[in-house]
């Protein structure tokens, strides 16, 4: 490199650092955080284009564009997913969107983390791990309403990491325009979790004991965001939709998991049935079908295969009556159907294969015939004018060429507790808190702290309340959190001091030499 190439490299790279001096000290980590990791989500993005999907993604498609609109999935994605089409007649724009929240939700995840004392450089780290990491990393190219969800309830763990650190500065009861803008994010949280996923509502109703004792000057605000939630949910899903013309589930959709406690019951004890019960389910499918495949206690579907629909439609009421029955007859049998179920809420390592205890993972490819979706000329995708975008058209092969067997090789069963099941991420950020509560000491200290593990206790709660199989998509927002809540664990080997950091939006943030809000 001669003189003039070396001077001209050194001007750009002192007018690129002059520009970078200009940004406030607050906010070039977030800015640094979003810059790297949507450049690795467009990566993802680019190596799967136009997005992952599932069979439930290409659903979504055919309900959208034949006006078939169920509320059996996320009316407001499903939304997304129409606008999508509507604006470009593909479904990129939508993944795009997915790549750049996430992007974002992980800067603001590590401003909050910095609130409490973390170091940007421990943060960054971590955000950039759940970018790389192909579990979550690919996840937001997916067509999928699990995909919203999971950004939703990192939003939600983020805005409650910058309240506890509030609280732990002693400055819990100002209300300024900081509080309000947090109070804002937490509430599009709440209600991304309640509007993303149904049911998932239980999700903030089970964090909301944490969230209260860990905010205890903000409890007014906090229930009544969880209230909002769950009115919103409510009002929509049994009101306006079928005001609108939009078809509620079937029935059964509401009660397999009833359903499926029966049948577990009765393939552990069929003795303890009445003759009454087994006339009524005698009715929906032979007894040997019931105490048979249909009581595997892993997956619904099992259950809900074994038996005529329509039957149970029509007896719902008589079924609950035998459901009510075996409840009270053997509660332990119904726990442990819940338990058995939910187990990739709890378990580290998954359930016997044969009985579909695995890890249920979703692949990378989208098979011609659209999951079955496209199957024949009868199919109700066969002729959609969508179908030519339901197909994988990487933007760069080479990308794909890699990125494909990573994802592969990344369910590998030896890998899947690290990579894709949630129970042990939850372990992690329990133990990691814990760990930071024994350097506070006293009770008064240590509660706060309960807020940061709030969200994934209300993940676990929820789908230990019903889950119909062990889906990991259904615990990834534990694999997201428990990552983000790994730095602070440099918080263990920090000097002590009673210096506070300054608020990081009304001043410059922490120096590295500044103590965090965590010291004793």
């Amino acid at each position: 490199m001669n003189a003039a190439s070396r001077f001209r490299g050194a001007g750009v790279a002192s007018v690129v650092t002059g520009r970078l001096r200009r940004v406030p000290a607050r906010l070039r980590l977030p800015l640094a955080v979003f810059a790297v990791c949507q450049t690795i989500y467009l990566l993802w993005w680019a190596a799967f284009f136009p997005g992952l999907m599932s069979y439930d993604s290409i659903t979504y498609v055919w309900e959208v564009t034949t006006n078939h609109w169920i509320s059996d999935h996320s009316i407001l994605y499903d939304s997304l997913v129409w606008l999508s089409l509507e604006v470009s007649g593909d479904l990129w724009p939508l993944t795009l969107l997915q790549t750049v929240a996430a992007s974002a939700i992980l800067a603001y995840t590590c401003v909050a983390l910095r609130d409490l004392g973390v170091r940007g450089r421990w943060s960054a780290a971590a955000a950039l791990a759940v970018a790389l990491l192909p579990s979550t990393g690919t996840f937001t190219e997916f067509v999928w309403k699990d995909a919203a969800f999971t950004l939703s309830t990192l939003l939600a763990f983020a805005a409650t990491v910058r309240l506890v650190a509030r609280r732990m500065r002693g400055r819990e009861a100002v209300r300024d325009r900081w509080f309000y803008q947090q109070v804002a994010l937490l509430a599009a949280g709440f209600v991304g979790i309640a509007l993303f996923r149904n049911s998932s509502i239980t999700v903030v109703l089970a964090a909301l004991p944490l969230l209260l004792l860990a905010l205890r000057k903000m409890r007014l605000w906090i229930t009544g965001l969880a209230a909002m939630a769950t009115a919103l949910y409510l009002v929509l899903n049994f009101a306006v939709y079928p005001a609108v013309g939009i078809a509620s589930p079937d029935i059964t959709s509401y009660y397999a998991f009833n359903y499926a406690d029966i049948a577990v019951a009765y393939g552990t004890s069929p003795s303890s049935f009445t003759a009454a019960d087994k006339a009524v389910m005698r009715q929906v499918a032979p007894l040997k079908a019931w105490g048979g495949r249909a009581a595997n206690c892993w997956d619904v579907d099992w259950t809900m295969h074994a038996l005529d629909r329509k039957a149970a439609a029509r007896l719902n009421s008589q079924l609950m009556h035998v459901w009510w029955e075996v409840v009270q007859r053997s509660p332990g049998t119904v726990a442990h159907a819940h338990l058995c179920r939910s187990q990739i809420a709890w378990g580290i390592w998954p359930g016997p294969a044969a009985l579909n205890g695995d890890t249920l993972i979703v692949g990378s490819n989208i098979p011609a015939d659209l999951f079955g979706q496209a199957a024949d000329s009868h199919s109700r995708m066969a002729h959609s004018q969508y179908r030519p975008v339901l197909r994988p058209r990487p933007l760069v092969q080479a990308l794909h060429t890699v990125a494909r067997p990573l994802y592969r090789k990344s369910r590998l069963p030896q890998l899947q507790w690290l990579v894709w099941r949630g129970a042990f991420w939850s372990y992690a950020s329990y133990l990691v808190v814990g760990l930071v509560a024994l350097r506070r000491r006293g009770a008064g200290a240590v509660v706060p702290l309960l807020g940061l593990v709030s969200i994934v206790f209300g993940i676990q709660v929820s789908i230990m309340i019903a889950n119909p199989a062990p889906l990991a998509r259904y615990m990834l927002p534990a694999v997201m959190i428990g990552i983000m809540t790994l730095p602070l664990l440099s918080l263990l080997r920090r000097p002590r001091g009673r210096q506070r950091p300054p608020e990081p939006l009304t001043a410059p943030a922490a120096t590295p030499r500044e103590r965090s809000v965590l010291a004793p």
